[in-house]
């Protein structure tokens, strides 16, 4: 029981890390599509905020000047998305689409013209990061049986951003569930029209959507950018934006649920990691392909028909056309 115990907190603790960056696409993808918005664009807005945190970590030193970057660029492309998608009334899948496409182009171009590394930007000194944080009391916590493990092991030595996206899930609860914007929320993207008829700007509401969806990617892509790794790499997202979309649909666009479905994903990731190098009986060593491709096997058989019916807001997808 102790060894199992042993192993399982690490695991958690792991699987808290690999689950940050989809907790927040999925969370951003929550406002975006409650409000009738399809985004695709998860993906890209991510990427794009990685690059923004790593170029401004690398040329400032501030972990802070990069959050804060990544937001304002993610934040951008998502207003992008607004305005090919509300505005001009196009295609919300292909814009989406179109954002990650340039996402991942335009990363690589700034990355290989700024610092020549082949997209890559330079390697980050831990002042410039979001390290691990150590909560007070560690040591003395950690001796008591059971629960000092689960708080020096799991709940301490994770990074700010880390708690800042357990905070997000809860904030997006309440904010969907229990206020008067998550009410309207909820509605415009079930009925616009008769959100139009309260006298409320339907196109306003959905622009306020967007600025959330890309506040929650921009701290997703400092997280992977500065915090999970030091630096930037090509198309270092790895369809992590994808899944967090998956993970949305699984969870039926509820926030707690997208939030119980990013952890699945990232217990499958932590396990998957552990399993690297590990010969099991009859089977020999695990194929790192085979691990690197868990996830999103499980996001496959998933979407596939295994989470039941996964009813998506009435009005989602459809542009919304103000009657005179």
């Amino acid at each position: 029981m102790n060894e199992f115990f042993a192993a399982l907190i690490p695991t958690l603790a792991a699987t808290l890390r690999v689950a940050t960056p989809l907790m927040l696409c999925a969370m951003g993808g929550l406002f975006s599509e409650r409000s009738g918005i399809i985004d695709v664009g998860l993906e890209g807005k991510m990427l794009a905020g990685a690059f923004a945190a790593a170029t401004i970590a690398a040329l400032t030193g501030s972990p802070w000047a990069a959050l804060l970057g990544a937001i304002a660029v993610a934040t951008l492309l998502a207003l992008l998305h607004g305005y090919a998608a509300i505005t001009h009334r196009g295609n919300q899948v292909v814009s989406g689409v179109a954002i990650n496409i340039l996402a991942s182009g335009l990363t690589m171009v700034f990355g290989n013209a700024w610092f020549g590394e082949g997209g890559q930007t330079p390697a980050l000194a831990p002042s410039a990061r979001f390290m691990p944080i150590i909560l007070p009391a560690v040591d003395s916590i950690g001796r008591i049986p059971l629960i000092g493990p689960v708080y020096a092991a799991l709940i301490s030595g994770q990074n700010l951003l880390v708690y800042v996206a357990l905070a997000g899930v809860a904030a997006s609860w309440f904010v969907v569930t229990r206020t008067r914007f998550g009410l309207r929320l909820r509605a415009v993207g079930e009925a616009p029209a008769a959100i139009d008829a309260a006298g409320i700007s339907v196109s306003f509401l959905r622009y306020r959507a967007l600025v959330v969806c890309g506040f929650f990617t921009g701290v997703a892509g400092a997280y992977i950018g500065i915090a999970q790794n030091a630096n930037f790499s090509k198309d270092m997202s790895a369809g992590q934006g994808y899944i967090a979309l998956a993970a949305l649909i699984f969870g039926k666009w509820r926030p707690l649920s997208a939030f119980g479905a990013c952890l699945i994903f990232g217990l499958l990731d932590a396990v998957a990691i552990r399993l690297q190098g590990v010969r099991l009986p009859a089977i020999g060593e695990v194929p790192v392909q085979l691990i690197q491709a868990l996830p999103y096997l499980l996001t496959v058989i998933l979407l596939a028909g295994l989470i039941g019916r996964a009813v998506a807001p009435k009005a989602i997808g459809v542009p919304y056309e103000k009657e005179h």
